[in-house]
């Protein structure tokens, strides 16, 4: 899971920044919601849904139904009394398999670079924890993100506390990290979802041009 225990930056780490990369859309090609629930949840839930979500989706489409409102509905409509370890074994794998395809090669060379640098680079994403944490552990990045809320060892179809958007991302940035310890912070986003993060850099990124 996400850590939230505040990461110091002093001495030599107080020269380094802090990059911060929105996942969907930023890191990838597109959004993996849709694709990871496709993936993940049983077939006959995943038809089902199609149908009875539909009118969500034409809703979202015609910007009258938030990607926050959707994507909880999706959630508890799929993912609602599963197993969690059939749920992220498929986040694994969905790890392995599927989120190397959807990789932007000029968001691997900045990500890299940053790590070159010695700076902090993190994740913070609204997407899932099932494959985040694995994508993020083998590239060595930090994660904020959304995760999965279980009960009586099962999957509640809930998010654990809020999902990682918006004004979420920017309070558990300062929750993770004391900024001002930083030299410089980079923010990397491509939705409104991500303006509450780009507030808190020096250097901000929408869709990979840096606003001034």
């Amino acid at each position: 899971m996400p850590a939230t225990s505040v990461t110091p930056a002093s001495g030599e780490a107080a020269r380094r920044h802090l990059a911060l990369f929105d996942f969907d859309g930023t890191i990838t090609t597109r959004a993996t919601f849709a694709d990871f629930m496709r993936f993940a949840a049983p077939p006959e839930r995943w038809r089902n849904g199609r149908v009875l979500l539909a009118p969500l989706v034409v809703g979202y489409r015609l910007r009258l139904v938030s990607g926050h409102a959707i994507r909880a509905r999706a959630l508890r409509f799929g993912f609602r009394d599963l197993a969690p370890e059939l749920v992220y074994e498929a986040g694994r794998r969905y790890a392995r398999e599927v989120v190397p395809t959807l990789l932007r090669a000029q968001a691997l060379e900045k990500i890299r670079w940053h790590q070159a640098c010695g700076d902090t680079v993190a994740v913070v994403s609204g997407a899932l924890d099932a494959y985040l944490a694995p994508w993020c552990a083998e590239h060595g990045l930090d994660l904020l993100c959304s995760q999965l809320e279980t009960a009586q060892g099962r999957l509640t179809g809930s998010y654990l506390g809020a999902q990682c958007v918006s004004a979420e991302k920017a309070r558990r940035i300062r929750e993770r990290y004391r900024l001002a310890d930083y030299a410089a912070i980079h923010a990397y986003g491509d939705t409104d979802e991500d303006r509450a993060m780009l507030a808190l850099a020096d250097h901000r990124f929408f869709r990979w041009r840096e606003l001034r």
